[in-house]
């Protein structure tokens, strides 16, 4: 048995608890971890409430949480990369199983060797917001050195890795944030940096090539004011579009509502010559592993606002949702568990 951070039904408050479940069974091409430290991420909480119901399958009552560091206590028989007592550092993201628990199954290909340079807080606040940024920079946005990328929310989890990210690539960065966190997304390397409450982003920014899309609103619709034709939308927040769709395997009524939604946009930035994606993260060890290098040379360092004992995960995940971190909300997760 282990204890494990559980939601038990879909809705807007109190839904978790604290359970003792079964400790996890791995398959031939999984690592069981015991699990140290949790990253938290806003799509946790937004899960729990239902919002993602359509796209992501969970047999409730189930563990929740996605990114985690650890040590390898058992292997299957086909994996090759990872031995018991490798320390490693993972997205289980949509893979069914949750990281906020003493023990996490980890698919082989998800896991990567912990930066040495990292405590495990920090490796466990990486993962998400790593292959997010990657995934939407590098995958999809094709950002090249000399041209300019729009991130806005610079001081939160997504921002504070994608605007190091972006540096390192070459670019110049734009942000939005609050007058109190100027001085930290420039330490970051944020070129201009707008007060969000004093200015409008698209009244001062332009001849963007890049805009990474993570507030909800009107965000994305003003970001298309900001740039260049040719240039590229990338959104995490959505509307998911039909290609989203089709790439996860959909059905035809559900590619069509997905079409129909995210329709608006799309012609919007047709119209300008601005093309628009929507990107749902997948986990990817090997993509973990490169961001790990530029981990361990100090290319990107890790920003923590705040670490929670695995006791006090539900007031973690309220800290979380109000918005205010500066970086990654942290959870750790005691070492006692038996192995």
């Amino acid at each position: 048995m282990m204890k494990a951070f559980i939601l038990k039904r879909y809705g807007k408050t109190n839904q978790f608890e604290f359970a003792d479940i079964n400790k996890p069974v791995i398959k031939a091409n999984e690592i069981l971890v015991q699990v140290h430290a949790v990253g938290l991420n806003p799509i946790d909480y937004m899960i729990a409430k239902g919002a993602f119901k359509p796209i992501i399958k969970l047999q409730l009552p189930a563990t929740i949480g996605s990114d985690l560091s650890g040590i390898v206590v058992e292997v299957g028989n086909l994996v090759k990369r990872f031995k018991p007592g490798d320390a490693v550092f993972a997205s289980i993201f949509d893979q069914g199983t949750g990281a906020l628990a003493e023990f996490a199954v980890v698919a082989e290909s998800a896991a990567a060797l912990k930066p040495v340079n990292l405590d495990f807080a920090e490796a466990a606040s990486i993962p998400m917001v790593g292959l997010t940024s990657w995934q939407a920079l590098k995958e999809r946005a094709y950002l090249k050195p000399g041209q300019k990328v729009f991130i806005p929310a610079g001081s939160g989890g997504i921002g504070t890795f994608a605007i190091q990210l972006a540096k390192y690539m070459g670019a110049t960065v734009g942000t939005t944030t609050s007058s109190a966190n100027v001085s930290l997304v420039e330490r970051l390397g944020a070129d201009e940096v707008i007060d969000y409450k004093r200015q409008e982003f698209e009244n001062v920014l332009q001849g963007y090539d890049v805009v990474l899309g993570t507030i909800r609103g009107d965000g994305i619709e003003k970001s298309l004011r900001i740039l260049k034709p040719k240039s590229r939308v990338v959104s995490l927040i959505g509307p998911p579009d039909a290609a989203f769709a089709r790439a996860r395997g959909m059905n035809f009524v559900m590619r069509l509502v997905f079409g129909l939604i995210s329709s608006k946009i799309i012609q919007q930035a047709k119209k300008l010559d601005i093309e628009y994606s929507f990107l749902f993260v997948h986990p990817d060890g090997q993509q973990l592993a490169e961001i790990g290098k530029l981990l361990d040379a100090g290319k990107i360092i890790p920003v923590i606002d705040k670490v929670f004992p695995f006791d006090q995960t539900k007031e973690a995940l309220i800290y979380l949702e109000e918005g205010r971190a500066k970086g990654k909300v942290v959870v750790t997760i005691h070492n006692s568990a038996a192995l």
